[in-house]
């Protein structure tokens, strides 16, 4: 293994309650009827499609797609800067890889320049070679675009990489590329049999070792 590539929302940052404060604060403002019900099913869309999702279900004037999209990302940029806090063990496997000298990378379904945000609140921008977001490519997770994109840019076969998650889209996205994965689901989903397509499950991102590391390396 050469290289290892993390998703960002819920994995390298608890983020997802801000995502969830903000759109309901700016679609609700244009008029939509943000109930939980419906909520649940734009959990791993890009900005983009959660947009499209929410305009097709409550049809709103006054304002473009694009400006509302816009609204989201900006609120959540702030709700980052003001109160953004690491997923447990962020510093520690970035360390451990790291040490290693491996390749890191990172692939988000996020705006990119909510990237920057994320790295520059948590102090981790050193550590990444390179970069992707969905926003550039012709899907977001799962298509296994946004992970192509960062391999290539790290110059490393996929098979060659692992890649950490927090959600089944996202490993579904990395296996698509034929990038090994370890996923560390949110708390309460932790038995969920869902996961158990990844190679690996883990409850925080800290508890990965040595051994994992071998684990992974010698999946088929």
């Amino acid at each position: 293994m050469q290289a290892v590539i993390f998703d960002m929302d819920g994995t390298l940052i608890d983020s997802e309650p801000m995502w969830k404060e903000a759109e309901r604060d700016v679609f609700s403002s244009v008029g939509v009827d943000v109930t939980d019900e419906l909520a649940a099913n734009t959990a791993s869309m890009t900005t983009r499609e959660v947009t499209e999702f929410w305009y097709r279900h409550f049809p709103w004037s006054g304002k473009s797609l694009q400006q509302v999209e816009n609204e989201v990302v900006d609120r959540v940029a702030r709700l980052i800067s003001e109160k953004g806090a690491p997923m447990e063990g962020v510093t520690e496997i970035l360390s451990f890889f790291e040490s290693k000298n491996f390749k890191i990378g990172l692939s988000t379904n996020a705006p990119y320049r909510l990237i920057h945000v994320v790295l520059q609140k948590l102090g981790i921008s050193n550590y990444f070679h390179a970069i992707s977001s969905s926003e550039h490519e012709i899907k977001g997770k799962p298509h296994p675009a946004v992970y192509l994109s960062t391999a290539k840019k790290l110059k490393v076969d996929p098979s060659k990489c692992v890649a950490f998650e927090d959600s089944l889209s996202g490993i579904i996205a990395a296996s698509k590329a034929n990038i090994k994965t370890v996923v560390v689901p949110p708390i309460l989903e932790f038995t969920n049999k869902k996961y158990e397509i990844s190679h690996l499950k883990l409850r925080r991102l800290s508890d990965f070792t040595d051994v994992h590391l071998e684990q992974i390396a010698n999946c088929a």
